[in-house]
């Protein structure tokens, strides 16, 4: 649930070297999971997840990315005094990886608009929702109690505004009747798994950006974000 700034782009063409990722995490990781398997597939175009940093010890996500030789890093909120003091030591424990792009895969800490700007135009996050539709928690549980027929994920820029970035794909599944929020959950999962890898491998081919008036693909504007359908099929 971060909080966000907008800016404008530097380039991002990044054809003598892979582009390094960091993924800051708080929970199991599953959306790394689905990230580091599309960096050994060959299908994250040339990114390189260089370290995982998570604001909680216990997370899953660091065991996961110790069994692939990911460095993972434990950098505790709670050993802080203020947001402002957390944010400063994450950027410099981010920084000395010299990334290219900073993944959020449900790292669950509001971030400060000093953390934002730093990272501006290349600081992405998913959502479970298909924003700008329940930004913020329980978007499953508020889905099903409005009455929805499609619900989905987004992946955004981050920006001030709290989970209103502008958005660049969104995957959607259809809301079944005996939905529960755990199984609605499930199967928006789904989507975050395949939608996520395709954002950042379009950031690192240099065919994404965030612009003045929102998000470039391929260098043309995105008036939507693109839309992934509710199926397994390959995205561009």
């Amino acid at each position: 649930m971060p909080h966000k700034n907008t800016g404008t782009p530097g380039s991002h063409s990044r054809e003598s070297r892979a582009s390094r990722i960091v993924v800051l995490i708080s929970g199991s990781g599953s959306n790394l999971q689905a990230l580091m398997e599309a960096a050994a597939g060959q299908r994250l175009g040339g990114g390189e997840i260089v370290a995982v940093i998570s604001n909680r010890p216990d997370a899953g996500g660091l065991k996961r990315a110790a069994g692939v030789g990911i460095p993972g890093h434990s950098l505790n909120h709670r050993d802080y005094p203020d947001r402002p003091g957390f944010d400063r030591a994450l950027s410099t424990l981010i920084d000395g990886y010299r990334p290219d792009l900073v993944v959020l895969a449900g790292f669950m800490r509001i971030l400060t608009d000093d953390f934002v700007n730093h990272y501006q135009g290349r600081l992405i996050n998913i959502h479970p929702s298909l924003l700008p539709a329940y930004p913020g928690l329980h978007t499953h549980r508020r889905a099903l109690e409005a009455g929805d027929r499609e619900h989905g994920a987004t992946v955004h820029f981050v920006t001030a505004q709290l989970d209103g970035g502008p958005a660049i794909v969104q995957g959607r599944v259809p809301v079944l009747r005996d939905d529960t929020p755990e199984r609605l959950a499930a199967r928006v999962l789904t989507q975050e798994h395949r939608i996520y890898p395709a954002a950042v491998r379009w950031f690192c081919q240099g065919r994404l950006q965030l612009g003045d008036n929102g998000v470039l693909l391929d260098g043309a504007p995105l008036a939507h974000p693109v839309d992934a359908g509710d199926d397994n099929g390959p995205l561009p």
